[in-house]
């Protein structure tokens, strides 16, 4: 789970050194901020006089305090700072970098940054600032909550994210300073969401290291092994290199044509994740070095790809064109592997100057060549798509555990490339379905998807895409999401769409059936119809809102829905109010409703008919299973609407005793919409093809059969088989059990029903 602590704050109480201790930390602290400022000659005189009053404040904030290696505390903002000087940030990031800690440690406000720094410095450190003075449930329920103020705060700047990376950068290689039992915690952490959020805004250099450090302190006997073997191997293979570097050198001045070429090691952390994803010993590993060379202009990428080819051949399937489709994260570059001198497989990367900054700095790439680099607008929206998103999803999510669920998913950055019918290319993280494809396109589409084609054939919407796959979506202008998908929809965005218009269609129709109820509960007061909002009534429903405690009409009507609120007990309050502003109850209605439901007074509320139509807030008992033709009762739940159970159900008994209140008078309308699911128990002779004629009998018969169990107990001369149908109602069920006591080898045929007792 995320956590947005700093993995190296002080002790509390905090000690406070001699003066001694205090002067050197002062000279350690002015020398550390020297070396900072020989970093900073991109920036005006100005700037960094900002800079420097922004290291005056947090040097003064963080007097005394001293990290676990006992140095200055101020020590870790101003190497934060330089990272950050590094991928040449503006003096308003730099300023941030060295409070960073500030609000969280010092007991500094925002307001005095505000007032200090100005706004912008202010909301930078407020947006990297853990909520350690608010109290939550659990520490898992802090963590996602930190987590989501710092990805909202990124999401409108993405400065915030580039200070949070250089602050767990250096808390990093500082890790062997804290105590060993920190270790996996802080280093899971960092694995698990920063450096995938590294790798997903393009800072490919801090994401290898992030991962290395990782590796280093989860696994330390693991990472020195390795680390020993890859050391081995590279003084074995340096002739090697150093021949192949020679021929391509010489190849491509041959050609004419000016190239960099430089060697590529891969990180020790995606050697051993290669080893462990496909159980491969280090010798195996064969792509552990490579070449990344740099050409003048895009189509030399082509032409130089075609040196290469010529020169050694290629590994069938290994060429990879991320130039045409760039990688979600904006990387691009052309991948090939060849087969080098004595059969050795050697990687290049053929990409530009340009393509060579954004595929290591990625989002930095803008501050990095704001001013030279016509490729500076390209290099600043990347991730942007992503980071606006976030905002998407947080306006649908209010819950936090929830929305880092929905983002987590979208961190790594693994993805297909898609076309539609017209030739756009959309690109998918790995294991996205058909429904990912149709809420990437628009939220609108998504809803109404009703089927879909792949390469002109249609498929499941679980369908998973491929590299290459044409999908065509097929829209219903009634149709509407169907809770189902969420267990298979990969994408944060698809998910919170999902659950977001459910919850919106769940709040209609509970304020369809709070009305309803509410209407009713009125009739039996003598009262013909609710009154309107508006007009002569309003301050009646003003204060039925303070007597409920809601703040609107329709979230009061929706409770009702929902079971929050008995409807009979705001309806006798309501009728009460309207009595006082002069409204007559009409006595013969009184008599009417009374009578419709006998005397018992605590289903004096009307009649509520159910046809199947009410949507999500009327559930059917899964204990008892009701059908049309069953005798009903139904139990206003708390919070889950109103549950319909059969009369002698024993759990909706246990429940009319326990709070007879909360009982309705329901009945079946003579004309139901839809079937309804019910259990029956099918007892049989063991034979071969008993199965197919028992379905073969209920299908004969209009079933439709949605589960069967036949038990985990060997079967025996006589087996129970219990099936789950849908049907019309107990006519319907009866002519299913006619059809199966007629059918060969079938000795019973019965409704399931649970226990009465």
């Amino acid at each position: 789970m995320p956590h947005s602590a700093a993995t190296d704050k002080p002790s509390k109480p905090i000690r406070r050194p001699s003066a001694v201790a205090l002067a050197k930390a002062a000279s350690a602290a002015a020398a550390s901020f020297a070396a900072l400022e020989d970093k900073l000659g991109y920036l005006g005189a100005s700037d960094i006089e900002l800079v420097r009053q922004a290291y005056r404040f947090a040097d003064e904030a963080h007097l005394g305090q001293m990290r676990k290696s006992g140095d200055p505390y101020i020590t870790h903002p101003i190497a934060v700072a330089a990272q950050c000087a590094e991928w040449k940030l503006d003096a308003q990031a730099l300023m941030a970098a060295l409070m960073h800690d500030a609000m969280e440690d010092c007991g500094v406000t925002k307001e005095d940054l505000v007032e200090r720094f100005g706004s912008p410095v202010a909301e930078l450190v407020d947006g990297l600032t853990k909520l350690d003075k608010l109290e939550f449930d659990t520490r898992e329920q802090n963590q996602a909550e930190s987590f989501r103020k710092m990805l909202l705060a990124m999401a409108k700047d993405v400065r915030v994210i580039l200070i949070k990376l250089a602050d767990r950068t250096h808390n990093m290689r500082t890790m062997g300073d804290m105590p060993r039992n920190k270790w996996g915690r802080i280093s899971n952490e960092t694995l698990e969401i920063y450096a995938p959020i590294a790798h997903r805004l393009g800072l490919n250099y801090t994401y290898r290291e992030l991962q290395d450090l990782s590796f280093r302190f989860l696994h330390p006997w693991r990472y020195e092994v390795l680390s020993k073997a890859l050391n081995k191997s590279r003084g074995r293979r340096k002739d090697l290199f150093s021949r192949v570097q020679q021929e391509v050198e010489a190849r491509f001045a041959t050609q004419g044509m000016r190239v960099r070429i430089l060697g590529r090691e891969k990180a020790l952390y995606s050697v051993y994740s290669k080893m462990d994803n496909k159980h491969l010993s280090f010798s195996q590993v064969t792509d552990i070095y490579g070449f990344r060379i740099v050409v003048p202009e895009l189509s030399d990428c082509y032409t130089g790809m075609g040196v290469l080819h010529q020169l050694y051949k290629p590994l069938p399937g290994k060429f990879r064109d991320y130039v045409a489709i760039p990688k979600v994260n904006g990387y691009q570059s052309l991948h090939t592997t060849l087969i080098g001198p004595f059969g050795t497989n050697i990687e290049f990367q053929l990409r530009t100057d340009a393509m060579d900054v954004v595929a290591e700095s990625g989002v930095a790439a803008h501050w990095l060549y704001k001013a030279s680099e016509p490729s500076s607008e390209t290099s600043h929206r990347l991730g942007a798509q992503w980071l606006q998103s976030l905002l998407d999803i947080q306006q649908e999510t209010h819950d936090a555990g929830e929305f880092w669920d929905h983002i987590r998913v979208d961190l790594f950055p693994d993805a297909v490339y898609v076309f539609t019918p017209k030739s756009r290319i959309l690109s998918m993280p790995r294991g996205a379905t058909v429904m990912d494809f149709a809420y990437a396109i628009h939220s609108d589409i998504g809803n109404r998807t009703i089927s879909a084609k792949v390469n002109g054939e249609s498929v499941p919407l679980r369908t998973e895409l491929a590299n290459g796959d044409v999908v065509e979506v097929i829209t219903g202008d009634s149709a509407e999401p169907n809770p189902a998908w969420l267990s298979f929809v990969k994408t944060g965005r698809a998910r919170s769409k999902i659950r977001h218009h459910l919850k919106t269609l769940a709040d209609e129709k509970s304020q369809q059936w709070g009305q309803r109820m509410l209407s009713q509960s009125l009739r039996s007061e003598g009262i013909p119809r609710l009154p309107d909002e508006d007009g002569p009534h309003k301050a009646t429903w003003e204060k039925v809102l303070r007597f409920t405690g809601n703040k609107s009409r329709d979230e009061l009507l929706s409770d009702i829905g929902m079971g929050k609120r008995i409807a009979s007990m705001v309806g006798k309050k309501m009728a009460i109010l309207l009595i006082e502003d002069g409204l007559k109850p009409d006595p013969l209605l009184i008599s009417k409703e009374r009578f419709a439901v006998g005397h018992d007074e605590s289903l004096a509320q009307g009649v509520v008919t159910l046809d199947g139509s009410e949507g999500m807030s009327v559930q059917y008992g899964r204990c008892c299973k009701p059908i049309p033709g069953d005798r009903i009762v139904g139990y206003l739940g708390r919070g889950e609407g109103l549950v319909i159970h059969a009369e002698d159900c024993a759990t909706g008994k246990r429940l009319l005793a326990r709070d007879s209140e909360r009982f309705l008078n329901v009945e079946w309308s003579e004309d139901t919409v839809r079937p309804f699911a019910t259990d029956i128990v099918v007892t049989v002779t063991n034979g071969k093809g008993v199965l197919a004629r028992v379905a073969s009998a209920i299908a004969a018969a209009e079933g439709d059969i949605t589960h069967v169990n036949m038990g985990e107990e060997r079967p025996e001369t006589a087996t129970d088989i219990r099936f789950s149908i849908t049907v019309r109602n107990r006519v319907h069920l009866a002519d299913i059990l006619r059809s199966l006591k007629r059918t060969p080898s079938v000795l019973k045929a019965q409704r399931f029903k649970p226990s009465k007792t």
